[in-house]
C-alpha cells in the first residue's frame, strides 16, 4: 500500500506519552500513530453505524411479539 507522509503537530506531554508507549512495545512513532488513526476511524464508522440503526428503530419500532406475549403470561399467572 502506497504510503504518503504527513506532520502532525503533538504537545510535548503527549508525544512523551506516546515515545514511552512506543518503546515499551518496541514500536515506531508512524506505527503506533497509524494504529491509533485507524483505530479512530473504525470506531467512528461503528458508531455511525450505530446512529443509524437507532435512528431507523426510532421512525419505525420493531414490534416485540415475544416480550408481549411472555409479559401476558405473567399477567395472567398472578393470582389477583
Amino acid at each position: 500500500m502506497a504510503r504518503r507522509q504527513t506532520l502532525v503537530q503533538l504537545s510535548d506531554t503527549l508525544l512523551e506519552q506516546l515515545d514511552r508507549h512506543r518503546q515499551r512495545e518496541g514500536r515506531s512513532r508512524s506505527e503506533v500513530i497509524r494504529e491509533a488513526v485507524e483505530r479512530y476511524l473504525e470506531a467512528d464508522r461503528e458508531a455511525e453505524i450505530d446512529r443509524r440503526i437507532v435512528e431507523a428503530y426510532t421512525r419505525r419500532p420493531q414490534r416485540d411479539v415475544w416480550g408481549e406475549a411472555a409479559a401476558r403470561r405473567l399477567v395472567d399467572a398472578e393470582p389477583w
